[in-house]
Order: C-alpha cells, then structure tokens, then sequence
C-alpha cells in the first residue's frame, strides 16, 4: 500500500515539474517581441485621440501580429472581447443546431442570418484589430472589411426584426419594400464607413465621424422600427421583451461610446491599455448581440403562428439571396475604396 501512495505521490511531483515547465517552454517557443511604441512613433493615421502609448511598430513579420494577441498593447482588449463574443456565438450556434432544423425548417432562416452575420462581423473585427498594424495599406484594407462586417451585420438584424417582431398592422404597410431599403442602408452605410476611413487624413475628424455614424444610426431606426413599435405596446406576458429592450439599451450605449471618447479625454494616457472608449463600444455591442439572438430564439419559438400567417412561404429564401447579395455589394464597394486608396497611396510615395 505504501508502495502505491509514493509511486503515485511521484507522479503528481512529476506532473507538477511539468506545468511549471510550461511557462519557459512557452517563452522558448514564442519569439521575443518587439516593445510597444508611443503615439509620436507611430503615422497619424494610427493614432487615436488621448490613447498615448501602447501602439504596436510597423511593418513586422506577420507572426508578430498574429502573436501580438497575447501581448499587452492598446487593441489587446479590442481583440479579445470580440474573439470571445464569436465564441460564445459559436457555441450558440451548435447549441441551436440541437433543436431547430436549420435546413428543413425555412422559417429559422432569418435566425440562421442572424447567427452567421454576428460570427462574420465579430471575425472581420478581430481580424481588423489584430492584423491593422502593419501598414498603412494593411490598416484601411482591413478596418473596410471590418466595415463589412458590420454593415451585412445590419441586414441580419434587419431581418430578424421584419420576420419575428413585425405585427399586423406594420407589416401590410411594409411588406415588399422593408427589406430592398433594408439593403440600400447597409450598403450606403459601408460605403460611409469606408468614405469616412478614407478621409480620415484630410477631412475634420468630426466629419469623418458623421460619414460612419450618421448612415448606422438611420440604418438603425429603419431595421428596427418593427421591434421599436413591439417595445411601445410592452407586455410583461411577453417572453422576449426583456431581451429585446436590453439589446436596444445595449446598441445605444456602445453607440454613444463610439461617438464620444470618453474616458480617455478626461484621463489623457491612463487608458491606453485598459478601459477606453472603443474597447467599451466592443463589450456593449457583443452583449446587444448576444441579447438580440437569445431574443430572436424565443421569438422563434412562442411567436410561430404569427410569423408563419404573415410570410409566405418563399419569403425565407428571397431574404437569403438579399443577405448574399448585400455581402457581396459592400465587398465590391469596400474593394472600389480600397483601390482609390491604394492609388493614392502610391502617388504618396512618389512623391517622398
């Protein structure tokens, strides 16, 4: 008996030996990395407003900025809050796959556009905070397809709110024409963004803030007007609307914390790598996410006689050759930037 407690006593020493090996095999293995940088050694076109130090150097490897996901610099938190957010969603998505028949079941296709558009703007953020430190072409290219993302982001939402919150007396007056202005919106909004991306050198700052904000607000209220006019008749009987009022609270609170930098302005260089105002847009707008699809599940559920009485049965399938062909427009319109301001760029470099 003896014997079997000190081999086994062994093996836990053995193991503990191990995991504190761990560190330094890491360490060993992770090249080291180049310090961060101030916002003077960094283009103007990095620099945010009062985030004074924490700026990754340019033009490193591509490992560097992969690895730079575990180092602590100003887009660490940015990075990590979305990349949880797809997470989550993810296994949101495999959690629903357990229950609802996404292929057979047309009626779960608005929510399935919902779930997708989340994990494509949740990814192209990620991708835009990890990998936009390289360069200047590397940023905007980038910060566009983030900008993507989030604009067929918009149509997701869109859809959802016109097939689960629509009620009667809405839809008769925007049944064929919600859906088509639907798309028009998200693509003016990703061509604002991308307008606003690209000027951000030459026009005033606030300027540039209208051309990305102004297209998203109006997007807004126009994707959610059924969902405005459900929480205007609120009814405590309603399974849904707790979620549906917290994913509003949500989209208002990270919007006005992308407008406005606060905290930062009032603490100039105390928030560069913890707590300024993007990385506080990035953690309400993942939790508005989450709260819209949880919304949209119950909807799903409890609200089928409604929405299965008020759209037709082809209805489904057209919305999701909409949501295709808006991917694919604010793709071609972020590339037709893109070019512009990789001519621009290069007629700048003539020039040095």
């Amino acid at each position: 008996m003896a014997t079997i407690v000190m081999e086994k006593l062994g093996r836990v020493f053995i193991s503990l030996q191990q995991i504190r090996q761990v560190p330094q095999m890491l360490t060993d293995a992770v090249p080291s990395m180049p310090a961060t940088v101030r916002d003077l050694d960094v283009p103007s076109y990095f620099r945010e407003r009062y985030i004074c130090a924490g700026y990754r150097p340019l033009h490193q490897n591509w490992r560097y900025y992969f690895l730079s996901m575990f180092q602590r610099h100003n887009e660490t938190i940015n990075i990590w809050s979305h990349l949880l957010a797809f997470l989550v969603i993810l296994a949101k998505l495999h959690e629903l796959t357990e229950t609802v028949d996404f292929v057979g079941d047309h009626h779960s296709w608005p929510l399935l556009i919902l779930i997708l558009s989340s994990l494509i703007y949740t990814a192209c953020s990620v991708a835009a905070h990890l990998l936009g430190s390289k360069s200047e072409l590397c940023h905007i290219a980038f910060y566009f397809l983030d900008y993507v993302g989030v604009a067929q982001y918009q149509y997701g939402s869109a859809v959802v709110h016109y097939y689960y919150a629509v009620d009667h007396s809405l839809h008769k007056h925007l049944q064929g024409l919600f859906m088509p202005v639907a798309v028009l919106l998200s693509c003016v909004s990703c061509l604002g963004c991308c307008f606003g991306k690209y000027h951000s050198g030459s026009l005033h700052l606030w300027l540039c803030k209208v051309c990305q904000v102004v297209p998203s607000v109006l997007a807004f209220f126009w994707d959610s007007c059924p969902l405005i006019m459900r929480l205007l008749s609120w009814s405590s009987a309603d399974p849904a609307i707790i979620y549906h009022f917290s994913q509003v609270a949500f989209f208002f609170s990270s919007a006005f914390f992308f407008t406005f930098p606060l905290p930062e302005c009032c603490f100039p260089g105390q928030c560069d790598f913890f707590g300024h105002s993007h990385q506080i847009f990035h953690v309400l707008l993942s939790c508005c996410t989450l709260c819209q699809i949880h919304s949209y599940q119950i909807d799903y559920t409890v609200r089928r006689e409604l929405y299965s009485h008020l759209h037709r049965s082809h209805e489904a399938a057209v919305f999701v050759g909409l949501y295709v062909m808006t991917l694919v427009a604010c793709l071609v319109i972020a590339l037709f930037v893109l070019r512009k301001v990789k001519l621009a760029l290069d007629i700048k470099a003539k020039f040095k």
